[in-house]
């Protein structure tokens, strides 16, 4: 049996394939080459925009209209973002077998059981019905499976799942449920396994990942790991790898995280602050929970602590803005375009609202045109594009360390990141040096990007 697992959005759903594909290699699924040889095929979806809801059901229309005159059945299932959606479930329910919240794995576990390991006597090319009655409880075990790392050098790491926050804009707590934090001892366990094995980066990886905050009981005491504990405990592993971490709440971000952050050897120089807005009414309406003098206090003690314990060192600051939330007023805009002229961000994710079902804000009426959307996303890239260079333009001449990412043989250019997150390109006739580090002295800052040369 082989199966094929396409991925949509943010690098959680990335890492959960991989153990979904993990799960179903150690019950001797195979990987197919590409969708069209698999008998089992899984969407895990993103429904953060609806563009990429759109393509989630173009696919799968594609696939069914394709495959339906084959002889043999092949098996959907539908993960992710959009597979506790009942509006998603009746567009679907006759194309798509099974719908799986990733925090009910179990249901597909059940499923897999049921169809693939013990087929009933129609064979493969019956096609088979949902088990009526599966167990419904929440399950975050899945993050226990060992997975199947599509990357040698660079791993993803969940340390937990959920979200309690529930932003008016936001649909992970509905898709994934509320916060549960994996024990110190398995992340542990699994960062020295990927150590071993070569792997040079580790990025943990959350929902609200500064929330971290395991608690185990024992008859004799009880031991409680926050995230600032967490990362020094992973700081210790030995060997030679960066540790790097998203997404943070500001109203997580504590004065210990900080400084633990600017203290340490193995920690990247890059903060990833989400801000999504900059006026206070538009943050109190996207129940973000801070203020706008609250980031900027956050940024200024950020700034000071790595320039209090690495002084020479560069490091870099970036954030996620959503414009035209409902009810956004220009001049509510500009407070956004004000917090990234203060804080002389290095790079910016922007985000057209998209009303999202299930949501607060699905509720309030889309004011905001697209075009006066595209305008204000327009107007903040332009600023960013300055700080950028500005910021760019200060590796000019240092030589830093750097993982090579990538290689493309004409004209023999390597893709490379540094510490502090940002793109290089490197022209260089070496051989061999994907997935290692290397010394790069800057020559040139781009608007979006560096160029350098290796140094001997």
């Amino acid at each position: 049996m082989y199966y094929y697992i396409k991925t949509f959005g943010c690098q959680m759903n990335i890492s959960d394939s991989e153990r979904i594909a993990g799960f179903l290699e150690l019950h001797k699924l195979k990987p197919a080459e590409n969708i069209n040889e698999a008998n089992l095929v899984i969407f895990n979806t993103c429904g953060v925009r609806q563009m990429a809801e759109d393509r989630v059901f173009g696919q799968i229309h594609n696939l069914t209209r394709n495959t339906q005159h084959e002889t043999r059945s092949k098996f959907i299932v539908l993960t992710g973002c959009l597979a506790n959606r009942k509006d998603v479930h009746k567009r679907l329910k006759d194309k798509v077998d099974l719908f799986f919240p990733i925090n009910e794995f179990d249901k597909f576990e059940n499923w897999i059981f049921e169809n693939f390991l013990n087929p009933p006597a129609g064979g493969e090319n019956c096609k088979l019905k949902i088990p009526a009655q599966l167990n419904n409880t929440n399950y975050s075990n899945y993050l226990s499976i060992v997975p199947k790392y599509t990357n040698k050098h660079t791993a993803y790491v969940p340390v937990m799942t959920g979200c309690n926050n529930f932003c008016a804009y936001c649909v992970v707590p509905y898709a994934r449920g509320r916060e549960i934090s994996r024990p110190a001892e398995e992340i542990i366990s699994e960062i020295k396994g990927l150590i071993k094995n070569g792997c040079k980066e580790i990025i943990l990886l959350g929902q609200n990942v500064n929330s971290y905050n395991h608690v185990t009981y024992n008859t004799k005491h009880v031991t409680i790991t926050p995230f600032p504990k967490l990362l020094k405990m992973i700081e210790k592993i030995p060997g030679k790898f960066w540790i790097s971490f998203m997404s943070s709440h500001p109203k997580d971000y504590s004065d210990e995280l900080i400084d633990v952050i600017a203290k340490s050897k193995k920690i990247c120089e890059m903060v990833h602050l989400p801000l999504q807005a900059g006026d206070d009414k538009i943050l109190e309406k996207m129940n973000r929970k801070y203020t706008k003098k609250h980031y900027l206090s956050l940024v200024k003690k950020i700034k000071f602590a790595f320039k209090k314990y690495k002084p020479e060192t560069l490091y870099s600051i970036t954030t996620d803005i959503i414009v035209g939330f409902p009810g956004e007023t220009k001049k509510q805009f500009l407070e956004s375009a004000d917090v990234m002229k203060k804080v002389k961000y290095d790079m910016v994710f922007f985000g057209q609202f998209s009303p999202r079902p299930g949501t607060a804000a699905y509720k309030l009426t889309d004011n905001v045109s697209k075009a006066e959307k595209v305008k204000r996303e327009n107007f903040l890239n332009e600023i960013l594009k300055k700080t950028n260079l500005a910021n760019n333009k200060k590796y000019v001449g240092k030589v830093l360390e750097v993982i090579i990412d990538k290689f493309e043989a004409k004209p023999q250019v390597y893709f490379a990141r540094t510490r502090t997150g940002k793109h290089m390109r490197i022209e260089s006739k070496k051989k061999d040096l994907v997935g290692q580090f290397a010394k790069v002295k800057i020559t040139k800052a781009n608007i979006w990007n560096l160029e350098g040369e290796i140094t001997k």
